[in-house]
């Protein structure tokens, strides 16, 4: 394995971690306003809220991580727009399974709702942020021509 591509990897995670901060951010705040807003523990209302938040995010994780973590593969192509609403569907499905999951599995501890909503945002988004890394890199922006080089194709 060449220096370069063993350095790229790494490289890549942290710019993508880096933007994933600033997803963070707008995903835990979005959903913490919508909260303030609209009060409430209503699952549907709990999973739209959440919904929104996510995708904000993941419109932002899109612009930032095409123009800089995957640039050199990031193409703009229908396909890799396909492909990224295709992860950001599987990833949103990860999130809002996760913080259903943990809000059912926290409330037995008797944590107020805006801490239980936080903790249970805060593991989803972990999760879901792992599984969007590895699809954006390997499928949504994998480049389609040194993949096909390495394949011998």
């Amino acid at each position: 394995m060449e220096n370069g591509k063993r350095k790229k990897g790494p490289f890549q995670f942290l710019q993508f971690s880096m933007i994933g901060f600033s997803n963070a951010a707008i995903d835990i705040g979005t959903l913490n306003l919508l909260l303030i807003l609209f009060q409430t523990d209503e699952r549907g209302w709990l999973i739209a809220f959440n919904t929104i938040a996510y995708t904000l995010a993941v419109a932002n994780s899109y612009f930032w991580n095409a123009s800089f973590t995957f640039r050199r593969s990031a193409k703009g192509s229908g396909r890799q727009r396909i492909l990224f609403i295709v992860q950001g569907a599987v990833s949103l499905g990860v999130n809002n399974l996760m913080f259903l999951v943990f809000n059912e599995i926290l409330i037995w501890i008797g944590l107020p709702s805006w801490l239980l909503y936080n903790i249970s945002k805060g593991i989803a988004m972990a999760m879901s942020f792992t599984a969007s890394f590895f699809m954006m890199k390997y499928v949504v922006f994998r480049d389609a021509k040194k993949h096909y080089i390495e394949e011998g194709k």
